[in-house]
């Protein structure tokens, strides 16, 4: 899992320090990281006119590093300061004073002819707006014809959440350090990145026990070893059974759900429905089973059945006080609970009241309209999903194209392979599918959740343009088979 890892901002001090207490010193990390940067320039570019742009930090020591290595290596580099020398900080100062070249002050006429430019402005802990000098600077280079390469991140964005603070520069290329930030895949942050580069610099894996990071990026990594492979001795009983409640009127969200569902392998799949729907739900997918339910009472029986381990409640079914009784009893029932949609938006204003059904295992897959009316928290994404799963009890899918699980413990994952054709309606519903039915064949809710997220997301990859939600379960056997392969 140590590839996962995400490091905020505090985190990578935390490492940079765990190397420096080590015996590797800063300015060599300093050197290494120019080198890996120089390296990722040359295999990119052929030798061409290049403009560094340094800060007051160690990013803009990194650029005077990479101005040098450029430099010595017959580029034609000029370096520019947002800064004077006498305000640097030490190893900025040493690296400073390395450079033979003059050092220009910040303007927009010094990119002026640049073939590319290097963006050692300002570092990943930004937490003020860009102003004055700065500003101009970024916005004359996003207007400037010429590629940029960022260092650590783009200049402007916050490393943790993927703030643009007024302004940020828009890279073509972003290098960063020992591990990924959250505000490389947090929106907006990973629109601004452009193509990511993680370099090795010498901090020693054994940093990362260190900072005991929480965060993580959602790759197979996390998940694979849980994900349910079909055995020998197993039969459809074994696999789970899972129940969705189907609404009155909007039937298709439920029987997409269902769909998915089977899709990742769910054994069985009730839909309990009022009867009078029972034809539409019927016209196809044969091997859905139908149960009819007139309310919650009805809801309550069905679920008394312990082989039924998995209850999804949401999906088509209406925001009204029959809904709000259905999601209380399926929270009371002895399976583990999947809430979307309806489920949660009848809550509005009132999360307290559905906090206190909480008990089983409990899966919340709202995206931030639905979020927001249960949660009025600010702030960013990462940090409102885990104060929402740490007070609810329950893990949470904040759904996005930058998609963030938390759960309870503390730990979050943030979804990175989501594609834009994944918008369409019905999309969420086979994602609550693919959730419910993982948790129905034993895995655990987190794992889960981040599982449905990454294969929903390369599902939708997969599709690519033209994407309607009926698609996407028929996706799952390509990507469970690629799995299973490499098992």
């Amino acid at each position: 899992m140590n590839n996962s890892v995400l490091l905020s901002v505090q985190n990578m001090y935390k490492a940079d320090a765990f190397a420096t207490e080590n015996g590797i010193p800063s300015l060599d990390l300093m050197e290494s990281a120019g080198r890996a940067i120089t390296r990722e320039i040359k295999t990119r570019y052929y030798p061409c006119r290049v403009v560094v742009l340094c800060g007051p930090g160690n990013n803009g020591g990194d650029g005077f590093v990479v101005a040098r290595q450029l430099q010595e290596q017959g580029w034609a580099v000029k370096v520019a300061a947002l800064d004077t020398l006498e305000n640097a900080s030490d190893d900025l100062a040493i690296n400073w004073q390395r450079w033979k070249g003059e050092v220009l002050p910040f303007s927009e006429q010094v990119i002026e002819g640049a073939d590319l430019v290097i963006d050692a402005i300002l570092g990943a802990g930004l937490s003020r707006p860009v102003e004055g000098t700065c500003r101009k600077m970024i916005t004359a280079l996003n207007e400037a014809d010429v590629e940029v390469v960022s260092v650590d991140v783009p200049s402007g964005i916050s490393g943790d959440t993927g703030r643009v603070f007024g302004a940020a520069v828009q890279a073509d290329l972003t290098i960063t350090f020992f591990r990924a930030k959250p505000g490389h895949f947090l929106l907006p942050g990973r629109s601004q990145r452009g193509e990511l580069v993680v370099a090795d610099i010498g901090i020693p894996e054994d940093a990362l026990e260190e900072v005991k990071s929480r965060t993580f990026l959602n790759t197979p990594e996390i998940w694979l070893d849980k994900l349910p492979i079909a055995q020998a001795h197993d039969h459809k009983y074994s696999r789970g059974h899972l129940v969705i409640l189907g609404g009155d009127k909007l039937t298709g969200a439920a029987r997409l759900a269902a769909r998915g569902a089977r899709r990742i392998g769910v054994g069985l799949l009730t839909i309990a429905c009022p009867s009078e729907t029972l034809p539409f739900y019927g016209t196809d997918d044969p091997g859905n089973i139908l149960h009819p339910v007139k309310n919650s009472s009805d809801l309550a029986i069905l679920l008394e059945d312990s082989r039924k381990n998995v209850s999804l409640v949401g999906p088509g079914a209406g925001v009204s006080p029959e809904t709000e009784a259905m999601v209380m009893t399926a929270l009371r029932g002895p399976q583990s609970c999947v809430l979307d949609a309806d489920a949660l938006s009848v809550f509005e204003d009132r999360v307290e009241d559905l906090i206190s059904g909480i008990e089983d295992p409990t899966l919340l897959t709202p995206h931030e309209g639905e979020f927001a009316r249960l949660f009025d928290y600010t702030g960013d994404k990462v940090t409102r999903a885990r104060k929402a799963a740490l007070i609810s009890g329950a893990v949470i899918l904040l759904k996005g194209a930058d998609t963030v699980i938390a759960a309870p413990d503390g730990r979050v994952a943030i979804n990175y392979n989501a594609t834009p054709n994944l918008a369409t309606g019905g999309s969420g519903d086979v994602l609550a599918g693919f959730a419910a039915g993982l948790i129905a064949q034993g895995m655990e809710l987190y794992e889960a959740a981040c599982a449905a997220a990454w294969i929903h997301g390369a599902a939708g990859a997969a599709v690519g343009a033209g994407l309607i939600a009926e698609d996407i379960p028929e996706q799952v056997p390509m990507i469970l088979s690629s799995f299973f392969e490499v098992e």
